[in-house]
């Protein structure tokens, strides 16, 4: 085992690090004011952002779930890691050389920095083997989908040779047995031999959206192999099918700058999409669109809520039109309402899928096919129609019942009218009857998801602990909680000197009163790239919740002045002090006789010169 890591190095790794930037791989951030940016939490559902990062000050925190922290605390929750795995990943992306207490070199034998550099070397593997005359089947299946070796190669897609090749080779690079086992690289018969869980195949590796190779699926080639069409990467320690997306590494900033996303459902369709120039297409592996699946999109697209979910977005789903894919149709139609965004449904006229259609029509016919998407409510109120005869009387009620629940889950009050109008003419039925059954359906439907609040039983109860949101808003306290912002936030254009100061002044908030103390004890380390952990380290842990409150919420002013702001913002604070200092030396003097008590006299004066000076002091720096 490694000893533990340097204090300096991770300061330094965590100072060297844009917390916007790895932050940015997981969620669409915009600006949010000065130095503050905002997005879609990560770690609960949310219709409206309120997870703000101050890359600045390197610390984010969620005002809707009460999560956050630094770089490390972040990676650590998103993926799973260890502390120490979070500071090596990031000194690793940085070129930096950590040193450990007791002399040893980092070791992260089996954990999941390993599995992942055995994806990698994994991936490049089969790659490599793509181009010798054993994979001829898998040349022969990508030419016959319209895919050559360059976009082989621009996806990453690779050969599986059968033999044990690959578990052969990555033992070469120092891999153990295990470790490949519970990367799924490898499986393990009932007698404990070991093989290659991909022979024969075609493979596409499936990586995160910073890149990283997670897993692989891979397509039978051959007659006799006896396995199914297309196996996938078992669960591991990195690897879990219900929280990835093909092809997101390659589509998130497209995604994000785009605003649309466009689900297909396999490998050879989002190859299909890019090359055609629909670059925001991704695919589920081996599972169904779910809710996970929606939470990362959501995220990406930066989608938020907002009146008439017009402008929101666009979430466009492809389903083939046979059996299964009208059940995909349906299974996404039940959680539509989870997005803000606008959903769409794109089905090819004569059925194909998008890499057929590729083949068949050309690049263009697959741009069109997504142009000429339908409304995710027209699409589903057409599919209930198509399975009743319109042509009688009865079919046309029963028709009526099963599409009115659809109009009535529609928010856009708008969009419900014109809904009304088109299934009443769809029917020929009256706009008023119609417009009855659907209010009647409104009554009894809804279709709005619960909010995730299983982070609620990992943390102390919200209500328990200090918020920002809830401290009075008297003028002293948002004083008192401005200059806090400041000082947190801006240490350098304040200074130690300043900072000291304030953490010496009367609050009359008795909640800020703890922050300020803890700045107070955490003063040596002012300067430091870890003066935001610092002072929450020293508060009473149900406070430490408001220290990274106060440490990213957005500071009303503008950049160019911001420097101008913090100075007199905590100077306000301490002159507000000295102006108590001097209420009280006034009622001390008209207390005192100065005859009888003269030395006493003389003190409180000079006292009282000394608080002028440094109230003028501060009024002219």
């Amino acid at each position: 085992m490694a000893g533990l890591i340097r204090r300096s190095d991770i300061d330094e790794v965590r100072s060297r690090t844009n917390l916007a930037d790895i932050v940015g791989d997981y969620v669409s951030l915009k600006s949010a004011g000065v130095g503050s940016m905002k997005g879609l939490c990560p770690f609960h559902e949310e219709r409206s952002p309120s997870f703000h990062v101050r890359p600045q000050v390197g610390f984010y925190h969620c005002f809707g779930c009460g999560e956050g922290g630094d770089v490390f605390t972040f990676l650590q929750k998103m993926d799973h890691v260890s502390f120490s795995e979070a500071v090596e990943r990031m000194a690793a992306r940085i070129g930096f050389e950590l040193h450990y207490e007791d002399g040893a070199a980092a070791t992260d034998h089996g954990n999941r920095a390993r599995i992942l550099a055995a994806n990698q070397s994994a991936a490049e593997y089969y790659a490599a083997q793509l181009k010798t005359p054993e994979a001829e089947p898998g040349r022969k299946f990508l030419g016959e989908r319209g895919f050559d070796l360059a976009a082989a190669d621009r996806f990453g897609v690779g050969f599986a040779p059968r033999g044990g090749l690959l578990g052969k080779h990555l033992k070469t690079l120092g891999y153990t047995e295990d470790e490949l086992v519970t990367a799924g690289l490898l499986g393990r018969g009932e007698r404990g031999d070991v093989y290659d869980r991909f022979r024969g195949r075609l493979v596409w590796p499936i990586r995160d959206v910073t890149g990283s190779t997670l897993g692989f699926g891979a397509r039978k080639l051959l007659d006799d192999d006896n396995g199914p069409k297309y196996l996938n990467t078992p669960e591991t320690p990195v690897y879990h099918k219900s929280q990835v997306l093909y092809g997101l590494d390659l589509a998130k900033r497209d995604i994000a700058r785009g605003r649309q996303v466009v689900v297909v459902e396999g490998y050879t369709d989002v190859m299909a999409c890019h090359l055609a120039g629909v670059t925001t297409a991704v695919a589920t592996c081996g599972t169904s669109f779910g809710v996970d699946h929606i939470k990362i999109v959501r995220r990406v697209i930066g989608d938020v809520d907002n009146s008439d979910t017009t402008g929101t977005g666009e979430v466009i789903f492809t389903f083939d039109p046979d059996e299964a894919g009208q059940k995909a149709a349906s299974r996404a139609f039940a959680e539509e309402q989870r997005f803000a965004a606008q959903t769409f449904v794109a089905v090819a006229p004569d059925g194909l899928d998008p890499c057929d259609l590729r083949l068949n029509k050309g690049d263009d016919a697959v741009r069109r096919l997504i142009k000429s998407r339908k409304p995710m409510f027209e699409f589903m109120v057409r599919r209930r129609l198509a399975e009743h005869d319109l042509e009688t009387v009865e079919g046309r009620v029963a028709a009526l019942r099963a599409a009115a629940p659809v109009v009535a889950g529609i928010r856009d009050q708008a969009l419900s009218v014109g809904y009304v109008r088109n299934l009443a003419g769809w029917l020929g039925m009256e706009p008023g009857e119609v417009q009855r059954a659907v209010q009647a359906a409104r009554g009894s439907v809804s279709r709005a998801p619960e909010p995730d609040r299983s982070h609620e039983d990992e943390q102390p109860r919200r209500e328990d602990q200090p918020d920002l949101m809830k401290l009075p808003t008297d003028p002293a306290t948002r004083l008192e909680r401005d200059a806090l912002m400041a000082v947190l936030q801006h240490p350098a254009e304040i200074g130690e000197d300043m900072i000291r100061r304030v953490s010496q002044v009367a609050f009359a908030d008795n909640t800020l009163a703890v922050v300020r103390d803890a700045i107070a004890t955490s003063l040596d380390r002012w300067n430091s790239p870890g003066w935001l952990s610092a002072v929450a380290d020293e508060v009473p842990v149900t406070f430490s919740t408001l220290v990274k409150q106060l440490g990213v919420a957005p500071i009303p002013e503008r950049e160019d002045r911001i420097a101008v702001y913090c100075r007199s913002v905590t100077a306000d604070i301490v002159d507000r002090d000295l102006l108590r200092q001097k209420r009280d030396l006034l009622g001390a003097m008209q207390r005192l006789d100065a005859a009888s008590e003269p030395e006493k006299y003389a003190q409180v004066q000079r006292d009282l010169v000394r608080v002028e000076t440094e109230r003028r002091a501060l009024r002219t720096d």
